[in-house]
This record gives structure tokens, C-alpha cells and sequence, in this order.
């Protein structure tokens, strides 16, 4: 039996389905900069004051916009304009025609795969309050979008 992401559009899924695309990696919850001068978008290792480390969820999930306004809203149509999602992100994958890769929870049927293929943000992260934004700068990294 294919699953629903296989048979629908981004579109078409129901909220439960459209929320568990997400496998948990956290990567969207990086800091990310934007050089001024050609706009282009630089990952950090620092996350979210919300985001859970450990489990790569958002501590607020439900209050997100009213507790961080400019947190990300990941709609059908920002998931075919946001270059800067990782490439192993569902959203953007099948936003492109792509299928889910093998680690993804909903193939696997288990949470903690994204973990064990080492997709998650969980053992490279730091929180975004330990480093002053004076020294932001120094903490890009490179990640699988900008390649």
C-alpha cells in the first residue's frame, strides 16, 4: 500500500497528514542569516530558544507565531519557494516530485530514525541565548541546501 504522501499534492492533505511530514530534524529552527548585499541565506548551528534539543520539536509548537512572529509557516507554496530548506526536508522533497527519503519516520515507522541517520540537529545544535549576536557571524555552517 503506498502511503498518502505517494497519492496526494501538498495541496490535498489534511492537517494531520501535512503535520506529520515533518520528520523532526530541526533544521528549520537554525538561525539563519541573510547577506544584505545578494541575499543569500546562511544556516547557523544555533536553534530556536524553543526548539528542543533532545527531540528536535518545538517546546511551543501551538503559540510559535505569538511567541516567535517570525518563525517559519511552512505552507504548500512556501515549500516550492524556500531554497533554503534542507534537501532532506519532506515538504521541499515532495514539493519537487521527489519521494521521502528511507530514514523518514513516516517509512520507517519510527520516530528516532531521522536521529539515527544523523539528519537531526540534535547532536550539533546549541541553543541560540549561549552566544551573543555580535558573534552570530561565526557560528554559519554549511548545510546539504546550498549545494
Amino acid at each position: 500500500m503506498t502511503g498518502f504522501w505517494e497519492r496526494k499534492r501538498l495541496e490535498e492533505m489534511s492537517r494531520e497528514e501535512w503535520e506529520s511530514l515533518c520528520d523532526g530534524c530541526g533544521r528549520c529552527c537554525l538561525h539563519k542569516l541573510e547577506d544584505e548585499d545578494d541575499g543569500t541565506v546562511y544556516h547557523t548551528d544555533m536553534a530556536c530558544r524553543f526548539l528542543d534539543l533532545e527531540g528536535c520539536r518545538c517546546t511551543v509548537y501551538n503559540e510559535r507565531f505569538r511567541r516567535v512572529p517570525d518563525c517559519l509557516d511552512m505552507t504548500a507554496q512556501a515549500a516550492q519557494s524556500y531554497d533554503w530548506l534542507p534537501a532532506t526536508c519532506a515538504y521541499r522533497r515532495l514539493a519537487q516530485g521527489q519521494s521521502l527519503p528511507d530514514w523518514h519516520p513516516l517509512v520507517t515507522g519510527r520516530r528516532e530514525s531521522v536521529h539515527q541517520a544523523g539528519i537531526s540537529v540534535r547532536h550539533f545544535a546549541i541553543p541560540e541565548d549561549r552566544v551573543p549576536e555580535a558573534q552570530w557571524q561565526d557560528r554559519i555552517i554549511v548545510t546539504d541546501s546550498e549545494s
